[in-house]
């Protein structure tokens, strides 16, 4: 599903003046790189979330996923919405937005649990989600919250992916049959302490394969991290020293619901061609 042209605001077209950000377009592969978590709303002085919030999502990701996948007047859902970012940009391009997540960080974000959403079935044209990725952010002191558990944690019933299997669930659930949903998500990386293990967290390998069971896969892009943490000195000694790599990319997995086949997938807009009968030597008959 293609959305309008670039919006008027970000989607202009031209070189930035000084002090702006870059114009946003349509991304055409699968490798994303932008220079700021932000673009230039074409609302005068509105940021797209907060950019003080820890674990803030580009706004500029989610620009090109509306861009691509809805269209004006559609319904996009952010059931862990954070600081509002999403909510921002359906506004920028003319979407409603509807955001949840356990610690509303303002007024227009309903206080929930994304695995237990208050929003009937199939309502949404749009679902958007970044979750914690393990205990690396401390998102809220709420016993519930998923960013409390541990990825790393031993053994089949791991409480972060089961928490995790739940809002995928609740997405499926509330999404529109043959609409998209996609996950901004990264891996993480543990350095032992003192003779503790390192532990790797190939969390978004994991999660992409509990979305496998209930969504169709359309692509996996790359997100570049614009990250300043990752220019510091200090971290990058550490990193070599260590003998360990710092998170350089995102994935941003992209789904689609699909629980009634279409037409065509059914057989029944294409006409079955039989192939001619053969003689016995083996040649088609003429």
């Amino acid at each position: 599903m293609t959305g309008p042209g670039p919006s008027p605001g970000p989607g202009r077209r031209g070189a930035a003046r000084p002090g702006q950000r870059p114009p946003l377009r349509p991304e055409t592969t699968t490798l994303w790189e932008y220079p700021s978590q932000h673009y230039d709303s074409p609302n005068v002085g509105r940021m797209q979330g907060d950019r003080d919030y820890a674990g803030a999502t580009p706004s500029w990701v989610v620009w090109q996923l509306l861009h691509r996948y809805t269209r004006e007047g559609d319904l996009v859902v952010d059931p862990m919405c954070g600081s509002g970012t999403t909510l921002d940009v359906a506004r920028d391009l003319g979407r409603r937005g509807l955001g949840y997540d356990l610690a509303p960080a303002r007024p227009d974000i309903f206080r929930a649990d994304a695995r237990s959403l208050p929003l009937e079935d199939a309502k949404a044209d749009f679902v958007f989600v970044d979750p914690p990725y393990s205990t690396h952010i401390d998102y809220s002191d709420d016993p519930r919250c998923i960013g409390r558990l541990d990825a790393a944690a031993p053994g089949a019933a791991n409480e972060y992916y089961a928490a995790m299997e739940r809002v995928i669930a609740e997405i499926h659930r509330v999404l529109r049959d043959r609409r998209y949903m996609a996950m901004y998500v990264s891996d993480s990386f543990r350095k032992g302490k003192g003779s503790g293990p390192d532990r790797f967290m190939p969390i978004g390998f994991d999660l992409f394969s509990v979305l496998r069971r209930s969504f169709r896969p359309v692509d996996i892009v790359c997100v570049v991290r614009q990250n300043r943490k990752l220019r510091r000195g200090n971290w990058r000694r550490a990193a070599e020293e260590g003998n360990f790599f710092l998170r350089g990319f995102n994935y941003l997995f992209i789904m689609k619901k699909e629980e009634s086949p279409r037409a065509d997938e059914r057989g029944g807009a294409h006409e079955v061609i039989q192939p001619p009968p053969r003689t016995r030597s083996g040649s088609p008959r003429s």
